[in-house]
């Protein structure tokens, strides 16, 4: 356990300071509005109190109330990404070579042998493009992080003893360097959120989170609430070596229906525990294409 001690979430600068064709390749990527988000300071005890109560059998957090989870139009609204599009998916290769080549292909530069650890560039070779990428001076992109920690503030909102300002997009800004004024808050024990998810009532948890009395509809862009259609779809989620299921089968309240019998939780079996670490010279959607096809 991390106990109470502080993690903190660093992304990149404001897109004030992107050129035009920085600002393109997000766009187009659809990171656009995630490269908005400021630091968001986290609450790990919070975090590990969630984590108690995840299950990965079924992918959702049980909570006497119901089973509940992160869901496609969550990552929509919090961190303005796009939901729907093909599988972020490919081939990934360790040897120094194909670095060289995806960088020359990407950024007309290529790094030297001692910019690069083992399959990964070192950020301190980014940081010298400073003509076509702009990064902070001490980087950790913790979307995933950011996600469940604004996640939980929005559905269990007595857990969010934070102000925040409804009129901000992407929504995880909501919260954007709170500690300034909530410097206390940081030192809520495990046993402080154990407490408070164990007296969880009926009404606590905000199933619809994002209705208009929650949301002024003109804060989320047009693109991203053009694709609501397939929140509630029940899918894989793929991203390289990782598949996790989307069950939106288990949790329907949160898209406003009735919940009713859930079907029997899907087995991911062997893709759903692949790492990347060590030597990956393979093409994932071909490992994948099961998934892929799905």
């Amino acid at each position: 356990m991390l106990g109470s001690r502080m993690l903190i979430c660093d992304h990149l600068k404001s897109p004030d300071s992107y050129n035009q064709i920085v600002e393109g390749h997000l766009r187009e990527t659809s990171f656009y509005y995630v490269s908005h988000i400021g630091v968001i300071q986290c609450q790990s005890a919070m975090i590990n109190a969630l984590i108690e109560r995840w299950r990965p059998e079924t992918h959702t957090f049980h909570f006497l109330v119901g089973e509940c989870a992160v869901t496609l139009e969550d990552v929509a609204m919090i961190l303005g990404l796009l939901t729907n599009g093909l599988p972020v998916i490919g081939s990934t290769m360790s040897s120094f070579e194909a670095l060289e080549a995806e960088c020359l292909h990407q950024f007309g530069v290529a790094p030297r042998k001692t910019d690069c650890r083992g399959s990964f560039i070192k950020l301190t070779w980014f940081r010298s493009l400073k003509d076509r990428i702009v990064l902070t001076d001490d980087i950790h992109i913790q979307i995933p992080l950011t996600l469940l920690l604004t996640w939980a503030w929005i559905r269990l909102p007595f857990l969010a003893l934070i102000p925040g300002n409804p009129r901000l997009f992407p929504i995880a800004n909501r919260w954007r360097n709170w500690d300034r004024e909530n410097y206390a808050y940081r030192y809520h024990s495990l046993a402080h959120y154990r407490r408070l998810l164990d007296d969880l009532q009926e009404g606590h948890f905000v199933w619809q989170a994002y209705g208009f009395e929650h949301i002024e509809p003109d804060v989320i862009p047009l693109d991203i609430r053009h694709h609501s259609v397939i929140w509630s779809a029940t899918v894989p989620l793929i991203s390289f070596k990782c598949v996790e299921w989307h069950a939106s089968d288990i949790f329907r309240r949160q898209f406003g229906l009735i919940q009713g019998v859930p079907n029997q939780e899907r087995d991911l079996g062997a893709s759903h525990g692949k790492v990347l670490t060590g030597p990956k010279n393979q093409d994932w959607a071909d490992t994948h294409s099961f998934w892929v096809m799905q």
